[in-house]
């Protein structure tokens, strides 16, 4: 065989093979230079940004009042007697005055980094994630989890958690403070019992 016919047997092998074995575009975004790293397939990591800020408040008032009055009168003479005179009242009466009000604010601030549990078929990741931080006996978790838009995935791989829809963000304690803060047995059975 020539060399300018094997040279030609590599290269027409060479376009066939990458016409038969076709590419994800997604899967060279990592090994781009000119994209960014955003999480886009299961098992990739995404940063989420926890700024939640909740207020609510609520006031009510009532005020209601009722009263009734009755009242009888009379005077009689007869021509023998001197005037007899009788007068008699009846009163009734019914007041309520109500108050209430409630307000409630929060505010967490936390940095965590979560996995891509799957991919939705619209394209949108199942997240999951959870850290625990323990000082001094105090233990501490942070989970949160939800469905995040790749749209709003930020350039640094990082995303809001007000962008998260079905987003689930539980703080969880343990410890001698939070045992301490919580009240005791005998407290509890008293509050079952009553």
């Amino acid at each position: 065989m020539k060399m300018p016919t094997v040279r030609a047997l590599v290269v027409l092998s060479a376009v066939l093979s990458s016409v038969v074995i076709g590419q994800d575009m997604r899967e060279n975004v990592g090994r781009s230079l000119f994209s960014d790293q955003k999480a886009n397939r299961q098992g990739d990591a995404v940063t989420i940004l926890v700024v939640e800020v909740s207020s609510a408040s609520n006031d009510a008032k009532t005020s209601a009042s009722r009263e009734s009055n009755l009242s009888v009168s009379g005077s009689m003479k007869t021509s023998g007697s001197p005037g007899t005179e009788f007068s008699g009242g009846l009163g009734l009466g019914n007041q309520f005055k109500g108050e209430g009000a409630t307000a409630s604010h929060g505010s967490v601030r936390a940095k965590i980094s979560a996995r891509v549990d799957s991919v939705l078929t619209n394209g949108n990741l199942v997240v999951n994630g959870n850290r625990t931080i323990t000082v001094n006996g105090e233990e501490q978790t942070i989970k949160i989890s939800g469905i995040v838009r790749p749209s709003d995935i930020q350039s640094d791989n990082s995303v809001y958690s007000f962008n998260i829809s079905d987003a689930v963000i539980v703080f969880e304690g343990s410890g001698i403070v939070s045992r301490a803060q919580g009240p005791g047995w005998l407290t509890k059975l008293l509050h079952w019992l009553f």
